[in-house]
């Protein structure tokens, strides 16, 4: 077993739920004392934040990631338990294999032989990790971040090790994410009995105009490193539970991931001006969950295209689909922030797995960016 699949392992046995990190930092941190960085914990709340470094000028490449994973779900559907990682078939299971503790155990083993070769590199490596990325993320990333930056604490390049790859590992790379725009609308009405409408006012029949318009409308165009902005309805909720009863409101929630061609404050507005079309009492509350953020190609691009062309004989594409990232929080400090982890056809899954060979290779990719950018 090699060093990175054994690293992997440990944090794997590690039941680190959300926001638990079950020390997961802890061993990390000791193996990156080991070889010259200096580690400083930052909680917050109940949840655990490392800043590690190594190197005191020069530009700053960061390791960013969480040790948290999702609950594993039914563990009778599990092939074996989700925190004793087992090796089938050239997989390695385990909650948390692919999301993200291959890439943690990754980012540590690249910097083992990288600090070996290269004792005097160039500029500093960072470690930014986080036990709150799969949950409410209010005292994780953010708030490192914010903390850092009123410090004065510069940061040029950050890689992500969010399971990135589609079909094989480096095929894709997240050089941006969409905004998230969410929202509850509730639309009132009068309840009343089903048989007597006229004395009441269904607050689901005049929902449906409103959200046939919302769904329609169009947004923009997109532009090329964005598609075009979406609205997606993901519950209605309404109803007493007695089929003879008219409700008194209906709720509705949706969502947009909007392309960087607009803004929350705009989407705001046009949502707002667009419901008073129509003859609705309601009321909205809006999540901002993340604006866009874009890594134009240049040198933190470039050196992760070459590692992944070097180490996995591939070219990746540049890509901003996919959810939000804890980069939304990094971006906005005029850092270029990069994702590059394994493949994500299992996260969040029973059963979640990686291959084998995947994690040793993703720990050489990530030991030639670091060449390619402090060598």
């Amino acid at each position: 077993m090699n060093p990175t699949l054994a690293l992997c392992c440990e944090l794997i046995e590690r039941p680190s739920v959300t926001p638990d990190d079950s020390a997961c930092q802890t061993l990390m941190a000791e193996r990156l004392q080991a070889i010259g960085f200096t580690t400083r914990p930052m909680p917050y709340g109940e949840v655990s934040n490392l800043w590690a470094s190594r190197g005191s000028t020069g530009p700053t490449l960061v390791f960013a990631g969480h040790t948290d994973v999702v609950p594993p779900g039914p563990l009778d559907q599990w092939q074996s338990p989700p925190f004793a990682p087992s090796i089938r078939e050239g997989l390695l299971f385990g909650r948390g294999a692919a999301d993200m503790k291959a890439s943690l155990a990754a980012m540590v083993t690249a910097c083992e032989r990288f600090v070996a070769s290269h004792p005097d590199h160039k500029g500093r490596i960072a470690f930014l990790i986080t036990s709150d990325e799969e949950g409410p993320a209010h005292d994780g990333t953010v708030k490192v971040i914010e903390q850092l930056a009123s410090e004065g604490e510069a940061i040029d390049w950050c890689v992500i090790g969010e399971p990135s790859s589609t079909a094989r590992l480096g095929d894709t790379i997240k050089n941006g994410r969409r905004g998230s725009q969410g929202a509850r609308l509730t639309i009132f009405g009068k309840q009343g009995h089903i048989a007597y409408p006229h004395l009441a006012d269904n607050p689901i029949h005049k929902a449906l105009a409103a959200l046939s318009a919302l769904v329609a409308e169009h947004w923009d165009h997109g532009n090329e490193f964005f598609p075009a902005t979406q609205l997606q309805i993901s519950n209605i909720h309404g109803g007493t539970g007695a089929t003879n009863v008219i409700p008194g409101e209906v709720v509705v929630d949706f969502n947009l991931r909007y392309s960087s061609e607009t803004s929350a404050e705009a989407l705001e507005q046009k949502i707002t001006a667009l419901l008073d079309q129509f003859a609705i009492a309601y009321r909205i509350q809006w999540i901002r969950s993340g604006k866009p953020f874009l890594t134009r190609p240049g040198q933190l691009t470039q050196a992760v295209t070459t590692a992944v062309e070097r180490v996995c004989g591939i070219t990746p594409e540049l890509s901003t689909s996919g959810g939000t990232s804890d980069g939304r929080f990094i971006a906005p400090y005029d850092i270029d922030v990069i994702e590059l982890g394994p493949i994500n056809a299992t996260i969040h899954q029973i059963n979640e797995c990686v291959a084998v060979e995947d994690i040793e290779r993703l720990s050489r990719v990530y030991e030639q960016v670091l060449i390619e950018l402090l060598g």
